[in-house]
């Protein structure tokens, strides 16, 4: 996901480009919200090095002043009592600073890593439709981090730099106001000239360095999921040669703005060094006669600089990263926001019930379920409940055609339906809509008189789900079942398995349900998979499932041994089977098929075979009978 160029005038980038202005929610908000902390971290940080300052100014006048013949003792016990205050007091002072920042650092990355994560949440269901796995890894690995080193890395330096100028400039001033101005405006060179220089030359280079790297991420997360087509296509080495080249262009722009960053360095070096020289000169002018040994204040006043470089060092480097904190910015800021969906949904769910027929904005689901809608059912979570579906309309975005529209459906307790149509007719959005994953444009999705998407998280009490492919995790067997019931025992779980014909695989398991589950369940069959997607489902015991496309990757032997299974289990349970062919459809009581987003076709599987010449032409294309 790269940004648009400054020129592409799309109106993705136009759409890209507001998105960026509004990025700002992922910084500026946390300046308000930690506020506090923000400010005591700064002062303690200034705090710092002008104690460090301050310890090195004394200690050089005491030096100094030792080496001289023996005078008055106050000349010496004065900065000897003031090197010991400085000494102690700056580790203390650092020491607070890094508790402060690093406390509110690990708050603010933990706030914005709940914040990615919701707003990714929001569009799980259709997650794959409109991210990238290799921009997910860039937004967690690269993005978080970029934004959390703007505080770190540009915002406490430049901020704590500024203020230790004019500390440097106003105490100055105090001896000798000529000298105070032209030190501003070396400073200022240092300070202000430097950076921007920097940015300008470099800030396209590191700019570019952030795309690739964000290219990368996509390139190679698309070209590992899909390695063993490459390998089939004997197309390895082509992949491997192209991942090289793009990583060696990579590291020659890393090479360029490094070599830029030594030359960079070098000229601070100079510019240190020109500051030092003019400080050892005039304080050689100003307190040659007039305040007892001039080497004193000389070793002083030039001392006491030195530790103040280290706060003007980063301040270019932060100056060229810039660019890549504002692209992190950019590229959370597309992403849809938490807070402006969570402002309107719940109405909007409300809405849902109350006027049907009304035609609503467009947002996601409330994540938090109406306490009326949740007391409505929550009573008897497992009784026998009535879906219905009253003029259901839904489209995803204002400027789109209705995927679904003008949908009438009812499905008593324990009804089996099974839903067809072809692919992008609306057969997922609907089911989406039954689970309230989505709100409907117009009408209603009602389970047992409430509003599916009224019920937010609660509705997986309601409604469960078998996926085309169900994902096991890199854990156990038992830890993979209990995913349905957290609170299941080893008993139940032997129990589900033998309902669904796992009992003999688990048993011949060499730690029974404690072995290891490959990643991505590789250990398993694709029918073992869809199994034990099934027990989790009546482990969770839902009153109603969906079914979606339960038979897909599986041989048709596989699949009517699945369907046989899963209609055996799941008898007492009302059942909604999506899926693109007839196979098991005889065992439904209803049969609907949706065309164009529209219910054209409803009737029980022997009537519509007995009447419909529709159906029967399906019947003829799925069984291969027809010519």
């Amino acid at each position: 996901m790269s940004a648009p160029s400054a020129h592409d005038k799309s109106p993705r980038a136009k759409a890209g480009s507001r998105a960026g202005r509004r990025g700002d929610r992922w910084i500026r908000p946390f300046f308000k919200q930690y506020r506090g902390a923000l400010i005591l971290a700064l002062l303690l940080g200034v705090a710092t090095y002008v104690f460090a300052s301050a310890l090195m100014f004394s200690s050089g006048y005491l030096i100094s002043r030792a080496a001289e013949a023996p005078g008055n003792i106050v000349a010496i016990f004065v900065p000897v009592a003031l090197v010991r205050i400085f000494g102690v007091g700056k580790p203390i002072l650092q020491y607070a600073e890094r508790l402060v920042s690093h406390n509110w650092i690990l708050r603010m990355t933990s706030s914005l890593r709940l914040k990615l994560y919701n707003a990714l949440e929001r569009d799980a269901i259709f997650f794959k439709q409109r991210f990238r796995t290799g921009d997910i890894l860039g937004l967690l690995a690269e993005d978080i981090g970029h934004i959390q080193n703007l505080y770190l890395r540009s915002i406490f330096p430049l901020i704590r730099a500024w203020v230790l100028t004019v500390l440097i400039v106003v105490c100055l001033g105090f001896f000798s106001l000529w000298f105070a101005l032209a030190m501003l405006l070396m400073l200022s060179v240092i300070v202000l000239l430097v950076p921007l220089v920097s940015a300008l030359r470099q800030g396209a280079c590191e700019a570019r360095r952030k795309t690739m790297k964000n290219q990368l991420y996509e390139q190679l997360t698309d070209n590992v999921l899909g390695v063993s087509d490459w390998i089939i296509s004997g197309r390895s080495d082509e992949y491997t040669q192209t991942y090289r080249a793009s990583e060696e262009a990579l590291r020659g722009v890393e090479a360029k703005l490094h070599r830029a960053s030594r030359n960079r360095d070098l000229l601070l070096q100079v510019l240190y060094a020109l500051v030092v020289v003019a400080l050892l000169a005039w304080a050689a002018f100003q307190f040659g006669g007039s305040y007892g040994g001039a080497a004193d204040w000389i070793a002083a006043f030039v001392l006491g600089f030195f530790p103040l470089i280290e706060v003007f060092a980063p301040l270019p480097k932060a100056a060229v990263e810039m660019n890549s904190y504002r692209d992190s910015a950019d590229r959370l800021g597309r992403l849809p926001h938490e807070d402006e969906t969570a402002a309107d949904t719940g109405e909007r769910a409300r809405a849902v019930s109350e006027n049907p027929s009304e035609e609503r904005p467009l947002s996601a689901p409330d994540d938090t379920p109406r306490q009326d809608a949740a007391e409505h059912i929550s009573a008897t979570p497992r009784a026998p409940l009535t879906l219905a579906i009253k003029g259901l309309a839904y489209r995803y975005s204002a400027a789109s055609r209705s995927v679904l529209h003008d949908i009438d459906l009812t499905l008593a307790p324990g009804e089996k339906l099974a839903i067809l149509g072809r692919s992008g007719a609306g057969k997922s959005t609907l089911a989406a809509l039954i689970r309230g994953d989505l709100v409907p444009t117009r009408g209603s999705v009602e389970l047992g008189g409430v509003a599916t998407c009224a019920l937010g998280d609660r509705i997986t009490e309601y409604v469960g789900v078998v996926q085309q492919q169900s994902y096991l995790f890199n854990a156990t067997l038992a830890e993979n079942l209990r995913i349905g019931n957290q609170r299941a025992s080893d008993e139940e779980l032997w129990e589900v398995l033998e309902s669904v014909g796992l009992g003999e695989l688990g048993r011949r398991l060499p730690s029974g349900l404690d072995t290891l589950v490959d990643e991505a369940g590789l250990r398993f069959s694709g029918g073992e998979q869809h199994r034990i997607a099934l027990a989790r489902v009546l482990l969770s015991d839902v009153p109603l499932v969906i079914l979606d496309e339960p038979g897909v990757g599986l041989d048709p032997v596989s699949e009517q041994l699945l369907l046989d299974t899963l209609f055996k289990t799941l008898r007492d349970k009302t059942l909604i089977m999506i899926t693109h062919h007839l196979q098991g459809v005889s065992l439904m009581d209803r049969v609907i098929f949706i065309e164009d987003g529209s219910l054209c076709l409803s009737g029980s599987p022997g009537e519509l075979a007995q009447s419909n010449a529709y159906y029967q032409k399906l019947l003829a294309f799925d069984t291969g009978s027809a010519r």
